[in-house]
C-alpha cells in the first residue's frame, strides 16, 4: 500500500515491481535465522534504559555508543539507528541508479519501518513472557489483522519529504511504545473476565489443528483497542512510502525507466532461495518476537 502514496513519478516504478518489492518484505525475518547480527534490528527495548528512556538515550548513534556502548544497545535492539543506515544505503542505491540494490533495499527498509510500528518490538516484555501474557505478541500483530484487516483504512494520502530520517524513526518508536501500557493491560483485564477455555480455540491450518485466541476473545480485545492495530499500520503505510520518496528526492529524483537485466534480478532470487532454506533449518538461535 506504500506504493501507492507515492508521486507519480516514482509510483510507476514501484508498482512496476511491486510484486518483487512484496516477496522480499519478509527476508529480513528469514535473515533473523541466519546472520546472528540480525535479530537485533527488528527492535529496541527502550524500557530497558529507565522510567524516561526516551530523555536518556541519545537519538545519534555515536552519542548512544558512548554512552552505553555498542555491545549494550545491540544487546536491547537498534531498530531505530538501522533504519536510518538503510535509508543512507537507499540514497546511494538511487544516486547509481541501481535498481536491484533499490528494491532490494526498499524492501527491507520497509520491514524496519514497520517493525518500528508495532508496540511489543519496544519493550523487553516483547511477548508477555513477563507478566504472564505469553503468545501476546503474535495476538496483536499476527491474530487481530488475519480477522480483521479486510475492513482496514489503507488510503493513508500522499508520502511526506522527510527532512530528518532519524527524528522520524524515533517517533515512530516513541508513538509504539506510548501504546505497550493499553496493549498489555487491556489484554490482561479481558483474560480474567473470560475462562481459558473461551479464551482459546483451536482452529484448521491446511493439515493441522493449532490453538488460537478465541474469535469472541478477540472481538472484544479489537474493540477495547479502538483500532490501534489499525491506526499503527496506517502510519507504517505512510512512513515507509515517505522514507522511499524522500530518499528518491536527496538522490536527485533520477529516472528509473531502464529496463533491468533478468540475471540481476535472477540472483537476487538465487540469494533469497539460500534464505529460505537457511530459514526452514534455523541454526541461528535468536530472540523471538512471535513465540
Amino acid at each position: 500500500m506504500a506504493v501507492f502514496t507515492l508521486p507519480t513519478d516514482l509510483m510507476g516504478f514501484y508498482k512496476q515491481h511491486l510484486e518483487f518489492v512484496s516477496a522480499h518484505a519478509v527476508d529480513p525475518d528469514m535473515r533473523r535465522y541466519v546472520v546472528k547480527e540480525e535479530a537485533a534490528r527488528h527492535y529496541i527495548d527502550i524500557d530497558h534504559f529507565g522510567e524516561n528512556p526516551f530523555d536518556a538515550v541519545p537519538r545519534e548513534w555515536n552519542d548512544a555508543i558512548d554512552k552505553y556502548t555498542e555491545d549494550t544497545l545491540q544487546a536491547y535492539g537498534i531498530v531505530p539507528w538501522h533504519v536510518e543506515r538503510m535509508y543512507n544505503r537507499l540514497v546511494h542505491a538511487f544516486k547509481e541508479k541501481d535498481i536491484p540494490y533499490i528494491l532490494k533495499t526498499s524492501a527491507d527498509i520497509g520491514h524496519y519501518i514497520a517493525d518500528a510500528h508495532v508496540p511489543l518490538h519496544t519493550t523487553e516484555n516483547y511477548n508477555g513472557q513477563m507478566t504472564n501474557q505469553h503468545g501476546i505478541h503474535g495476538f496483536w500483530e499476527s491474530r487481530l489483522p488475519e480477522l480483521y484487516a479486510e475492513d482496514y483504512d489503507y488510503f493513508v494520502g500522499k508520502a511526506k519529504l522527510i527532512d530528518r530520517p532519524l527524528d522520524v524513526i524515533w517517533d515512530a518508536v516513541e508513538e509504539s511504545h506510548n501504546a505497550v501500557d493499553s496493549v498489555l493491560e487491556f489484554e490482561r483485564a479481558l483474560t480474567e473476565e473470560f475462562p481459558s477455555d473461551r479464551k482459546y480455540a483451536f482452529e484448521e491450518r491446511g493439515r493441522s489443528t493449532v490453538k488460537v485466541y478465541s474469535r469472541d476473545f478477540s472481538a472484544e480485545y479489537h474493540v477495547m483497542l479502538n483500532h490501534m492495530v489499525e491506526r499503527r499500520m496506517r502510519d507504517a503505510i505512510i512512513s515507509v512510502g515517505s522514507f522511499w520518496y524522500s530518499a528518491w528526492v536527496e538522490a536527485g529524483k533520477p529516472d528509473l525507466d531502464k529496463p533491468i537485466p533478468q540475471e540481476q534480478l535472477d540472483r537476487i532470487e538465487e540469494e533469497r532461495k539460500e534464505l529460505e532454506a537457511a530459514y526452514k533449518v534455523k541454526p541461528v538461535k535468536s530472540r523471538e518476537h512471535d513465540e
